[in-house]
């Protein structure tokens, strides 16, 4: 625990050393004040949300399964006026540039916190809000201490799940349908960690013959009280389920919370709206550039669409075999490390490990492909590339889905979610002074960057032709590439229709078909993940329209002096803040080392 603390106190004093050229007096005992607040505000924080503290390698609170009921989100409540009390003691103008960014994002944080529970009470209605799968599973699988340390506190923490899920059915009301069989699925998906996981996990274990045999009761009296909270979920009578649409008000509330944009969600819409229109005018450009290569002596239909729909799906075969999947993710891996090397876009680190993995069931029902990065307290934690199962698909979905991740686009999904994308700005985020910026990570930020990644390595010839050696991405890849960027715009334009826009199922499916090209069994999972998330899909495009936006910027006002390399590493090295504050803060030391 010194230690930690210790670590906490150097940190925000890194954080304190801003790039005024002159600090006053003022300047540094406010930053001094502000550090030791933010220290104390950390601390708390955990006490507070022990499974979040976990989720960032701060394990002091691992043993503690907090009960989600009236009295804890009192607690929260508190801890959120308190805070934001204790900020207007500060004069923001006398903090440094990276503190004054804290302070916006804590404030942001805070705000959100007491937003969640007042207006938006999901609580209420989200039955897939309560899983204690995730946090055991995790337990289980890194390896921050020793096993033995970790199965006590494992053994510990199932002392509340049954009180955990009691208070869950006392809470819900009139839920949607959605969020209903979403909590059957994932509850049910990760009750194995009581069983098979925790199994597997003892055997290798140190544990006297007791202990074990507590350990695998108590495992068993929870995955029979998880049984029973699924049981309680499909035997609940709910004559009038609340609608999964947040409808307007809530939604554009949910993106000033969440998504911390300089753009409102309007905005961002028509922004959206305008890139899909400009993305179709290239990929029919190429289109009719590959035509003859590809479709000789057929004649290119009139419509647009069409005839993009046509080449997307004679290059879509191109794929690999359903048993290659992940393997062919795990070999591309040192390949985009190799490019990124030789094209000297980034520094990637070569001691933090990344372990390609199959999707954990309390995961399933949402994404594909994912990456579960360790937190700001455990750096040398290993980071998770997870690779969905096509465990119970039939053939045809299987080849759909395949088709959809071809041979182009699952090396753009590899640099998306691996190198130099979330598996790279994770790390430099985790390196990041400020502890602030590591734990409210900016999910617009995130995922932005990631998406602007996919364009920036075909921009330095990723994805060549190897028979012309031309040094630049093939056409091919250009066009898929363009699909899978209309996938980011279609995204805000799918979550912003249907919650804002009551967006039929009808319409959203043309869009993702007809105007993004998506093999059906994508679309038809994009329906079920817009059905049970809201604005998370907006993050993808707003974080990279600002984030290449700005590097476009700052390329026109450097001119031959603007270095790739230096830009990447100093837009990672304020760590996951949302990009509105990032350039304000790049911009600023820009102006200050010119004075």
């Amino acid at each position: 625990m010194k230690k930690i603390i210790s670590l906490l106190f150097i940190l925000c004093c890194i954080v304190s050393c801003n790039t005024e050229k002159h600090p006053t007096k003022t300047n540094i005992n406010q930053d001094s004040s502000f550090d030791q607040f933010k220290e104390h505000f950390v601390l708390r924080l955990w006490e507070l949300y022990p499974g979040w503290a976990s989720s960032q390698g701060y394990h002091r609170y691992d043993s503690i399964l907090v009960v989600p009921n009236q009295e804890q989100r009192n607690k929260e409540l508190d801890f959120c006026k308190a805070n934001l009390d204790s900020l207007k003691t500060f004069e923001l103008a006398s903090l440094s540039d990276n503190n004054k960014t804290d302070y916006y994002m804590i404030e942001g944080q805070l705000n959100s916190a007491q937003w969640y529970i007042n207006s938006y009470k999901s609580y209420e209605w989200n039955p897939s809000d309560y899983n204690v799968c995730g946090g055991f599973a995790e337990m289980l699988a890194n390896n921050y201490d020793s096993l033995d340390t970790r199965l006590h506190h494992f053994y510990l923490r199932m002392k509340n799940v049954k009180a955990y899920y009691e208070t869950a059915k006392q809470q819900i009301k009139n839920p949607t349908v959605e969020h209903t069989q979403l909590a059957i699925d994932q509850n049910l998906g990760g009750a194995s960690t009581f069983d098979i996981d925790v199994k597997a996990a003892l055997e290798k274990s140190h544990l006297g013959t007791k202990e074990k045999e507590q350990i695998l009761e108590r495992a068993a009296e929870v995955k029979a009280t998880i049984g029973d909270y699924a049981e309680f979920l499909k035997d609940m009578k709910n004559e009038s389920p609340r609608s999964f649409r947040l409808g307007k008000e809530l939604y554009d509330k949910k993106f000033e919370h969440d998504i911390q944009s300089s753009y409102t969600a309007d905005e961002i819409y028509q922004k959206a709206v305008e890139h899909k229109t400009e993305l179709h005018a290239q990929m029919f450009a190429i289109t009719k550039e590959l035509w003859s290569t590809y479709l000789k002596g057929k004649k290119m239909p009139e419509n647009k669409l069409v005839a993009i729909k046509e080449m997307i799906d004679v290059l879509s075969v191109k794929h690999v075999p359903a048993d290659s999947f992940q393997t062919e993710i795990e070999q591309q891996i040192p390949r985009l490390v190799n490019f990124i090397k030789e094209k000297n876009l980034i520094y990637i680190d070569p001691s933090k490990p990344l372990v390609v993995r199959k999707e954990p069931a309390y995961m399933a029902g949402v994404a594909g492909a994912s990456i579960s990065s360790p937190g700001p307290y455990d750096k040398n934690g290993n980071t998770y590339y997870n690779v969905g199962s096509f465990a119970g698909w039939d053939k045809a979905r299987i080849e759909s889905y395949l088709r959809e991740y071809n041979y182009y686009i699952l090396q753009i999904l590899n640099i998306h979610e691996a190198i130099p994308g979330h598996y790279t700005q994770l790390i430099y985020s985790n390196q990041s002074p400020s502890i602030i910026k590591s734990i409210f990570g900016n999910g617009a930020m995130i995922e932005g960057w990631a998406v602007y990644t996919e364009r920036m390595m075909l921009e330095n010839g990723y994805g060549n032709n190897p028979s012309t050696d031309s040094g630049q991405a093939s056409k091919e890849m250009w066009l898929m590439y363009y699909k899978w960027n209309l996938r980011s715009t279609c995204n805000t334009i799918l979550d912003y229709g249907v919650h804002a826009n009551n967006l039929s199922k009808e319409d959203a499916m043309h869009l993702l078909i007809d105007e993004a090209f998506q093999q059906k069994a994508e679309a038809e999972g994009k329906w079920k993940r817009v059905s049970v998330t809201q604005v998370q899909l907006c993050s993808y495009f707003t974080g990279f329209k600002e984030i290449y936006d700005f590097r476009e910027e700052v390329k026109k006002k450097e001119g031959d002096k603007f270095n790739l390399k230096q830009f990447h590493e100093k837009f990672l090295s304020y760590g996951s803040a949302p990009v509105k504050y990032i350039k304000e803060l790049m911009t600023q030391e820009t102006l200050n080392s010119k004075k």
